[in-house]
Order: C-alpha cells, then structure tokens, then sequence
C-alpha cells in the first residue's frame, strides 16, 4: 500500500481547514494509507516512511511560517538522499500572495530532488490589518474542494504508480 503524508502548520485554522479537506480528498483512494501530521510533530522518519508529500503552511511576512521551516530544518539532513524522485505538492494559505512561500518549500523540495506533481495551491484569504491576520480563518467551500482535489489527485497518481 502506498502511504500519503501530509505535513501542515496552522496558527489561525486556515491552513488546517486545507490540509483536512486534502486529507479527506485522499480518503477517497482507499489503497493509500494517509498520515495528517503537524509540522512540529513531524520528523525525518514520517518522510522516510511515505511514498508522496503534501506540504501545507500559512505565508507569514512573505515566507513560510516559521514552524513549517523548522520541520524542513530538522528533517532536510536526516532524509537527504534517501527520498529521490517521490513526488510533492504544496498547500499555502496566504493573506496576499503565497508565491515566496511556494518558492521556498520548491528550493527544499529541489534539494531533496523531489518532483512537483501540481502548481502550488494558494489560498488568499486578503487579511491585511493585524486584526484581519491573527483572527481565525474560515476557508471557502470552493477552496476547501480545490484543496480535497489536490488531495484526491495525489492519492490517485500515488496508487496507480503514475507519480
């Protein structure tokens, strides 16, 4: 059986509310098994065990949130080498634009010479007063099913060996 891992940090629920609708995506391909970890939980063995990444954060002051980038610090060593070829995407919630944050899980994924399966997703949520950016955040249904699409697609591609 192929294994899924989806590794996520949220702070305000979005990007937990996307990272749940691609886990639910993936439940949709019964023969690949899913593991749905924090970033703070994860380590160099949850990636060494799965066949397939699914890497999900909030873009805080135009780069991965910080927790998500000490889950690529304190894994990059202990894997590299060792995890070639297995294919990624990536889930990014962002007030404005989500494209630095995108670009900085590619250059660690490009280092572990892992291969894109999707243009990252971006969500946009437009909060931009520190009001709006520390609330918590209610994802749209249309966004949520793109997120379970992503989900769905990489289980897919997983179990059928396309990926």
């Amino acid at each position: 059986m192929k294994r899924l891992l989806i590794v996520y940090h949220s702070l305000t629920g979005g990007t937990g509310q996307m990272a749940r609708a691609a886990a639910a995506g993936s439940a949709r391909q019964s023969d690949v098994a899913l593991r749905l970890e924090t970033a703070v939980a994860a380590g160099p063995e949850a990636l060494l065990d799965a066949d397939g990444y699914l890497f999900a954060c909030p873009e805080n002051l135009a780069a991965m949130s910080g927790l998500m980038k000490d889950f690529f610090d304190r894994t990059y060593y202990p894997v590299l080498g060792r995890i070639e070829g297995r294919p990624y995407a990536v889930l990014i919630c962002a007030g404005s634009d989500g494209e630095n944050a995108a670009r900085q899980i590619a250059r660690i994924a490009t280092g572990w010479r892992l291969r894109p399966v999707a243009d990252p997703l971006i969500v946009c949520t437009h909060a931009q007063t520190p009001a709006e950016i520390l609330a918590p955040k209610i994802i749209a249904r249309s966004d949520l099913e793109n997120c379970a699409e992503l989900g769905a697609t990489l289980a897919a591609g997983l179990a059928m060996g396309i990926f």
